[in-house]
């Protein structure tokens, strides 16, 4: 997954959470966490930011309560189409997301442009 400088540090994960508080989830197993999902909406559609699951707690489900748990909360506030953006090269993870439904759009273009220099 990638990860920036100043949007996943700890003040703007702190942020994020602040501004999305009631779609984002953790799992634990004996307050271990063992997975996280990030996510949140502008009032029109969702997004998952982040999502990872420890490599000893994979294939057993936790990845999937997560998401459901996002979808759940979506649901709750309203939106209807929750969407991901993942890495070509994340071999894991797009396995999991097709595996969970998600569909592969091919017809987009995805745009982006870091507004401070600082942000790597």
């Amino acid at each position: 997954m990638g990860m920036r400088s100043l949007d996943d540090s700890k003040d703007g994960i702190a942020k994020f959470l602040t501004r999305n508080p009631s779609t984002n989830f953790v799992a634990k197993i004996n307050n271990e966490i063992i997975g996280v999902i990030l996510s949140g909406h502008d009032g029109r559609r969702g997004y998952i930011y982040h999502a990872s699951v420890n490599v000893n707690y994979r294939n057993q489900g936790v990845g999937t309560k997560l998401l459901e748990a996002v979808y759940k909360s979506m649901k709750e506030e309203g939106i209807n189409k929750v969407a991901l953006v993942v890495f070509k090269t994340n071999d894991i993870g797009n396995t999991f997301w097709k595996s969970s439904g998600l569909e592969e759009r091919n017809d987009l273009n995805y745009y982006n442009i870091s507004l401070n220099s600082q942000n790597i």
